[in-house]
């Protein structure tokens, strides 16, 4: 199937169906956080861990999945994991304990942490060389989509039905993903299959001490964000006395702002330089935080104002990423551009991880303490990446359009 401007391939069209649904799922216990701790009779301390085991699980997983000496087609990979995704997700349904739904979530991240790499280098294989930043782009949409709808719907889901359906709804996208990747995505073995890369290729950009300052500063900063998202359900619930439905469409907001930022962030950074853009909005990032810590001690708060406050929130938030993964490219070099990134994915899920129990350790000390932690690992990014914000990147937008955002 060829592509024209006015419309892509199907299975490119799946391959982004694939990454929201891996994206959905990771933060889909988000929006259903309290209904877990009721079911499982534990804390939310305790329950919001399992965002963070999903997290460390894909950051460990990706690189090994890189680095094992396997040759099994593209195709064969792909549909082979989302296969194991969606009944990952649909066994929820006969689990009760918090020990099966812990296990369920390693699996499930076990196999999205194949999913998105094998689609993305199945986007660039299959894509014609004019339009490969434009088919790596489209699978990425999947990402920030599943911020605006997938996250807020599951939600939606959850409040109307059982948080276990919230998990049902990922694993149906997943499979919806699969069904149509079956018919439709053009076979591997028409092409040379990519040589994998090994454990020494996936690190050796380390060896470059300004990277690895930058991988440090991506994970604080998405640690930062993580550590307030993830209990951001109890947050809101006692900010603002939020329901269930509210939160949903609190949630819509933050997706809107999140889209919003990553634009915004594009063509600030092909004005300015990444380290510029990043210093800015990791400010008003910062700010958001400070604010609602302090609000929290003359709660109950208006629902308009935290709404709003949550829009500004996201959309500084996802203006992050593009200007960490800008610097990243910038001082990586060409030649190890693709190990750097590889790397870099991973310590995203490192930082999802960090954020889980950090905000998990503050949330047990005390709710209002979330965001206050979360500006302060925000701070401490900034703090590092100060000294190494010097270098002006070319085409950045168009390169952070094609890697992997938080």
């Amino acid at each position: 199937m060829r592509f024209s401007p006015t419309s892509q391939p199907v299975w490119l069209l799946a391959l982004a169906l694939a990454a929201f649904a891996v994206q959905t799922d990771d933060y889909i216990i988000i929006g259903v956080l309290p209904a877990i701790s009721e079911t499982v009779q534990l804390p939310e301390t305790t329950t919001g861990q399992l965002v963070t085991v999903y997290s460390l699980t894909y950051a460990l997983a990706a690189p090994m999945w890189a680095s094992l000496p396997l040759r099994i087609p593209r195709r064969r990979a792909l549909c082979g994991a989302l296969i194991v995704f969606g009944a990952a997700n649909f066994a929820v349904l006969l689990v009760d304990s918090y020990s099966a739904l812990l296990a369920l979530r390693v699996i499930a991240a076990l196999a999205a942490a194949l999913v998105l790499p094998t689609a993305l280098a199945a986007a660039s294989a299959e894509a014609p060389p004019q339009h490969q930043g434009r088919y790596l782009a489209t699978v990425m949409t999947g990402l920030t989509g599943a911020v605006l709808i997938g996250i807020p719907t599951g939600t939606w889901i959850g409040a109307i039905l059982d948080w276990r359906a919230t998990f049902v709804f990922a694993g149906l996208l997943g499979i919806a993903a699969l069904l149509v990747l079956v018919r439709t995505l053009p076979q591997a073995e028409a092409h040379a299959i990519e040589e994998r890369k090994t454990l020494a290729d996936m690190v050796r950009p380390l060896l470059n001490g300004t990277v690895t300052a930058i991988l440090i500063v991506t994970t604080l900063a998405v640690a930062g964000n993580l550590t307030f998202q993830t209990y951001i359900a109890p947050f809101l619930s006692r900010l603002s006395n939020v329901s269930p439905m509210v939160l949903a469409v609190l949630l819509v907001c933050c997706g809107i702002g999140g889209l919003f930022g990553t634009q915004a962030s594009g063509r600030l950074i092909d004005k300015y330089t990444p380290g510029l853009v990043f210093v800015l909005v990791s400010l008003m990032f910062c700010a958001i935080m400070v604010t609602l810590a302090v609000l929290w001690t003359v709660r109950p708060i208006p629902v308009v104002l935290t709404a709003v406050l949550l829009t500004i929130w996201s959309a500084a938030a996802w203006a992050v990423p593009p200007s960490i993964q800008s610097m990243m490219l910038a001082r990586a070099g060409a030649e190890a551009a693709s190990q750097a990134m590889a790397v870099h994915s991973s310590s995203v899920y490192i930082g999802a991880a960090l954020g889980g129990v950090v905000g998990g350790g503050v949330f047990s000390v005390g709710v209002g303490l979330v965001p206050a932690a979360a500006a302060g690992l925000a701070f401490l990014a900034l703090a590092i990446m100060l000294p190494t914000k010097r270098t002006r990147t070319a085409g950045p937008a168009k390169q952070s359009e094609a890697t992997e955002t938080v």
